[in-house]
């Protein structure tokens, strides 16, 4: 049974907050039994603006048309509330989250929300995020695992606890940010922000597309929180996790700071409050 978390209660955001325009980009291969749920939880959600984009790419599993039955679900005349951007290929989580994240943008988002397709990523704190944007003006809001009040799953091992902190360190130490959830795949982006970090150009194919974009958008100046969230594991369907992706994680650091020219000046961060 997938253990239980009651987040802290937040209230509800002003209305003007609540209908900003705000698209989920939410990549999937082989989610179709999680896809419903994750879809469900988001639309209850009371922000006005909110938009789930679908990016699928050609999964074998019918999740493609899984979603397009969501969209003639939740759509209304005049009102789209999930879209879909099927792809013809699987060729990496980091290009699928470029594809839908510059959909998003183009088709007017103010904001745009990474997210799991798998459960892991609550959908609760969603409000939260956008709030936390909203109130102090920061252009990328991390929903972190490793600041104070984050928590990670009970049915992560020792092993894996470890390996992902490692992960974090070993990436903020080559980089020197001070993003403690560097890796973290949970997060709300400005439009401004997004543009500026040039998706197109991002090299990543991978998981290292989180790494790669907050870099790029502390190099540019641009303030990053983090909020504690708990991060859950996946009870249906298989990690896309495999040693292709574990090496590109390991290079991309290296990668990054040999061709990155130093700017002047320190990069914003806020960490949780």
């Amino acid at each position: 049974m997938r253990p239980t978390h009651t987040p802290a209660a937040v209230p509800p955001l002003p209305a003007e907050w609540a209908r900003t325009a705000t698209t989920v980009v939410m990549p999937t291969y082989n989610e179709a039994a999680n896809l419903p749920a994750m879809a469900e939880a988001l639309m209850a959600l009371p922000l006005e603006g909110l938009r789930l984009l679908v990016v699928d790419d050609n999964s074998p599993d019918g999740t493609g048309k899984v979603a397009e039955g969501l969209a003639e679900q939740y759509n209304e005349p005049g009102r789209t509330r999930v879209g879909v951007l099927h792809r013809t290929t699987k060729d990496g989580l980091g290009r699928a989250y470029a594809a839908g994240m510059a959909r998003a943008v183009d088709e007017g988002a103010a904001y745009v929300l990474q997210m799991d397709a798998d459960g892991s990523h609550p959908p609760g704190k969603v409000a939260e995020m956008l709030g936390v944007a909203l109130a102090t003006g920061a252009d990328v809001v991390v929903g972190s695992r490793y600041v104070p009040g984050g928590t990670l799953s009970e049915a992560w091992s020792p092993h894996r606890r470890l390996l992902s902190r490692w992960a974090n360190a070993y990436a903020s130490t080559i980089l020197g940010t001070r993003v403690r959830d560097i890796t973290g795949g949970f997060n709300l982006w400005s439009a401004a922000a997004l543009r500026t970090v040039d998706l197109s150009s991002v090299d990543s194919a991978g998981y290292s597309f989180q790494v790669e974009t907050k870099y790029r958008a502390l190099r540019a100046g641009f303030t990053v929180v983090e909020v504690p969230i708990h991060f859950e594991d996946r009870t249906v369907g298989e990690s896309k996790m495999n040693l292709s992706v574990q090496l590109e994680s390991v290079a991309m650091p290296w990668r990054l700071r040999a061709k990155t020219v130093r700017e002047p000046g320190r990069p914003a961060h806020k960490p949780a409050r």
